[in-house]
């Protein structure tokens, strides 16, 4: 036993002063070496001609040499026998009066080893200092980001692969041609692969031969590149290039520009989808109200901006207290959102409303008055600006469904918050005993109070569950629009027309006029503007209204019976 601790401790020993002395820096091949000694000279066209030549080596173990030259932490060292040695700065040491730094190979920046095998600190006054002016460090930036994305070619984010490929694309450098063609080899997702080849086309449409630059424009056509689009229209039209380039260009913007048709027309069609979806959120509570009660509430826009508001307010709550949460903020606020609104259905029902039934006029005056009051309320509370409500990370991006076609992951949450209320409509209304009382007491209340429901209650808790509708659409909105105390005001109207043109407390009805109307106004906003096409909307609505009074479903209940 004694024996093999003793071979321990001489192992141990000789081991002890291995590991304390820095490994010796590697040594570069001997036209790097050149490169590296001309880019610490006092001549500025010398050093920008070594710092491309060391770029285009493609030698990662040359970046660091390159981020230093940019920051001016690159010095020369005096070595023994009047030579010199280009070395790589670190961070300042302070020893009494003396500023110290450790030195680093050029070469991939390994720690210099001094006399007693530590790593090196000299004396910065020692030290010749390597001036970078501007035009280097132009050329030195291109260089840099092209190591960059080699590296981040490789990064496990398909995001950031994708980015990468993106800019080097951008950048045009033909250099990074072999790199984006070993990364394509070896790229499983999709989404980069069509990124990679879209580079290496770009790349060559720029600085390839003729041949190369038919070839290249040809393939962004069959890839049906948006992002080539301009450079394609202004190679078509160079005179100065070959006819074969400018016609396979001409072809390939013809291709890209009907791929751009077809994917607009899809865009416009999800956008219009999604506003349909906001306006369904907001009128299936404004169908209960209006269509089943014929309660013509004017403050339910503002009901949602209460539910926008306190999004908002969960938002700086969880900002404040939370942090590391935040991301949670949303599923959190869309419940408090409803029941927030939903209060103040129920208090404005109970309040003054239950008054007024079978008084249209004197229902809408009210409730247009207290629309005003809420609007001035949050206006003095939270200032008459709009305020920002941030998108948690995961509603963050879009998932892409085609070339040029994302769709986000907000506006793919609206369409299926819409669907998951409308289905609680539908099992609330038609499944529940709660639903079967609200129709009973909206289609016959005299009967329906004979027979032992409470009516006036189940006024109060429909009035709060149309309200608390509107707070959830409120809270929904927070991800796609401005939040400001008029925001009610924007979708009223279209609110209005949707549940009119359904046929007023119809669900059928509401989901195919909401859906209508929003597709509506996303067709024709682009061409009439966000004004009129609201306008041309609202003729449409009313001469559809004359044709057909009922609506697309014959309303039922109180307000149809009147």
């Amino acid at each position: 036993m004694a024996y093999v601790l003793l071979v321990l401790l001489l192992l141990s020993g000789l081991a002890a002063p291995a590991a304390a002395q820095a490994p010796a820096a590697a040594a570069p091949p001997p036209e790097i070496a050149k490169a590296i000694a001309e880019v610490a000279s006092s001549d500025g066209a010398a050093q920008e001609a070594a710092a491309v030549t060391l770029g285009k080596t493609g030698d990662r173990k040359i970046l660091p040499l390159l981020e230093a030259l940019r920051e001016g932490s690159v010095f020369v060292r005096p070595l023994p026998g009047g030579k010199k040695e280009t070395v790589i700065a670190g961070d300042k040491v302070t020893d009494g009066d003396k500023t110290l730094v450790p030195l680093f190979s050029a070469y991939a920046r390994e720690p210099l080893p001094g006399p007693d095998g530590k790593p090196l600190l000299v004396d910065i006054g020692t030290l010749e200092e390597v001036s970078t002016g501007r035009s280097l460090r132009l050329a030195i930036r291109p260089l840099i980001d092209a190591f960059s994305g080699h590296a981040q070619l490789a990064d496990p984010d398909w995001t950031v692969r994708k980015a990468a490929a993106t800019k080097m694309g951008n950048a045009g450098d033909p250099g990074a041609i072999p790199t984006l063609t070993e990364a394509l080899g070896r790229e499983q997702d999709r989404w980069v692969r069509y990124e990679l080849e879209q580079a290496v086309a770009q790349i060559r449409l720029k600085t390839g031969s003729d041949p190369e630059r038919a070839a290249a424009a040809a393939k962004l056509g069959a890839l049906a590149s948006e992002d080539s689009l301009d450079r394609l229209r202004e190679v078509a039209a160079d005179a100065g290039a070959a006819a074969p380039v400018r016609q396979a260009a001409a072809e390939a913007v013809k291709r890209v520009e009907r791929w751009a048709l077809l994917t607009s027309a899809i865009q416009i069609g999800f956008q219009g989808l999604s506003l349909g979806s906001i306006l369904l959120l907001m009128a299936l509570g404004l169908a209960i109200v209006f269509g089943l009660m014929g309660v013509i509430n004017m403050a339910h826009g503002e009901l949602m901006a209460l539910g926008a508001y306190t999004t908002f307010v969960i938002q700086g709550w969880f900002q404040a207290h939370a942090p590391g949460a935040f991301d949670y903020y949303f599923p959190v606020s869309l419940p408090l959102a409803f029941l927030v609104s939903a209060a103040a259905g129920f208090a404005l029902e109970r309040g003054v409303i239950r008054f007024l039934y079978g008084r249209p006029l004197e229902t809408l005056l009210l409730t247009w008055g207290v629309s005003l009051m809420i609007q001035q309320g949050l206006r003095l509370w939270f200032g008459a600006a709009n305020v920002d409500v941030l998108s948690p990370r995961w509603l963050s991006g879009g998932i892409p469904v085609m070339v040029g076609l994302q769709l986000p992951y907000n506006r793919l949450f609206i369409v299926g918050l819409a669907v998951v209320a409308v289905v609680g409509m539908y099992l609330v209304l038609f499944r529940t005993d709660a639903g079967l009382r609200i129709r009973a007491v909206t289609q016959n209340r005299g009967m329906a109070a004979c027979l032992g429901v409470r009516s006036r209650r189940v006024d109060a808790f429909t009035f709060a569950l149309g309200a608390g509708l509107a707070g959830l659409a409120g809270c929904a909105l927070t991800q796609i629009g401005n939040v400001g105390p008029e925001l009610g005001q924007n979708y009223i109207v279209d609110s209005f027309m949707v549940v009119v043109s359904g046929g007023g407390g119809q669900l059928a009805g509401t989901i195919v006029a909401a859906a209508g109307i929003g597709g509506l106004n996303k067709l024709i906003e682009p061409g009439l503007g966000a004004v009129f096409g609201k306008v041309a909307i609202l003729v449409l609505v009313i001469l559809f209204i004359q044709r057909r009074p009922s609506g697309l479903f014959a309303a039922k209940g109180r307000y149809a019976d009147s």
